[in-house]
C-alpha cells in the first residue's frame, strides 16, 4: 500500500464514522471560550492516529485534538479529524477530514474528504490533484472583480480587532461574492477544483491548511502569506488562488 492510498483509505474510514455520528445525538463542548469540540472529533482522530501508528510506527503525528506523537523522523502526518466542527455539531452539511504528510519541510501528499458528497480530493507532489477520478485545475478567472472567493474568521472575532471583518467588507464589494462556509480544508479543495477563485484567512493552524494547500499547488494555483511572501503550514495567514487574481487580492488585503 502506498502512503497516498493509505491516507485515502483512512480518510474514508473516518468519513464513515462522521456520517454515522450525524444520525446520533451530538454533544458539544467548548475547548476554549469560543471553540467547539465534539466526541466525534476525538473518535475520528483516534481512528486516524491508530491507523498511522500501526502502519507507519516510526512517523511523527500532529493532530488538532492533541493526538501528537513525537518521533525522530523526517515524516510528519498532519491531521484534522473534523474540519468544520461547528457545522457538524449543528448539522450544517459542510465539513471534511484533512490528512497531509510532510517529509522535512516538503508536503508530499494531501487528502481532503467530504463524506456527505463522497468527494475525495487528493494530491501527491508532482502528480497533480484529483477529485475521485477527475483531474483538477484551478479556474481561469482573470480579475478580482469577476471572481468568487472564500474566507473564514477566527473563533474569537468578537473580542479581537484583528478579525478579518474589514478585509471581508472590502473584498465583498470588489468581487462577485465572498463565501464563508466554515471548513478551510474544503475551501482550499474548491480553489483547486476551480469552484472558487481564491481563499484567504488568518489565524490558521497546520491541520487546517496542509492538505488543501498541496491540492491548490498541484492544480496549478498559487500560495503566499498576506504580503505575498512564501507560505508554509506554520504561517497563520494564507492566500490561495488560481494565480491570475493573486496580486490583486494581496493588494486589496494590504489597503
Amino acid at each position: 500500500m502506498t502512503m497516498l492510498s493509505f491516507a485515502i483509505e483512512t480518510a474514508r474510514r473516518a468519513g464513515a464514522l462522521l456520517l454515522d455520528g450525524l444520525a446520533r445525538r451530538r454533544t458539544m463542548e467548548l475547548k476554549s471560550a469560543y471553540e467547539v469540540v465534539t466526541e466525534i472529533d476525538r473518535d475520528s482522530e483516534a481512528l486516524i492516529v491508530a491507523a498511522i501508528r500501526r502502519t507507519f510506527p516510526d512517523h511523527a503525528i500532529l493532530a488538532e485534538e492533541g493526538g501528537r506523537v513525537e518521533r525522530e523522523s523526517p515524516f510528519l502526518w498532519i491531521i484534522d479529524p473534523l474540519d468544520g466542527t461547528n457545522n457538524y455539531a449543528h448539522g450544517f452539511p459542510f465539513f471534511s477530514i484533512s490528512i497531509a504528510l510532510m517529509e522535512n519541510d516538503t508536503l508530499l501528499l494531501g487528502v481532503v474528504f467530504d463524506p456527505l458528497r463522497n468527494e475525495l480530493f487528493s494530491a501527491e507532489r508532482g502528480a497533480g490533484a484529483w477529485c475521485n477520478e477527475q483531474r483538477l485545475r484551478v479556474s481561469e478567472t482573470p480579475t478580482l472583480a469577476s471572481s468568487l472567493v472564500s474566507t473564514g474568521f477566527p473563533y474569537d472575532y468578537a473580542t479581537t480587532a484583528d478579525n478579518n471583518t474589514r478585509q471581508f467588507t472590502r473584498l465583498q464589494a470588489r468581487t462577485q461574492g465572498v463565501r464563508r462556509a466554515g471548513s478551510a480544508a474544503l475551501d482550499l479543495a474548491y480553489v483547486a477544483a476551480g469552484r472558487l477563485d481564491a481563499h484567504w484567512e488568518l489565524r490558521l493552524k497546520p491541520w487546517d491548511t496542509a492538505a488543501g494547500a498541496l491540492l491548490v499547488l498541484e492544480a496549478g494555483g498559487r500560495l503566499s502569506d498576506w504580503r505575498g511572501a512564501p507560505w508554509n503550514p506554520w504561517n497563520d495567514r494564507l492566500v490561495a488562488s488560481n494565480g491570475r487574481i493573486h496580486d490583486e487580492l494581496i493588494a486589496a488585503l494590504a489597503e
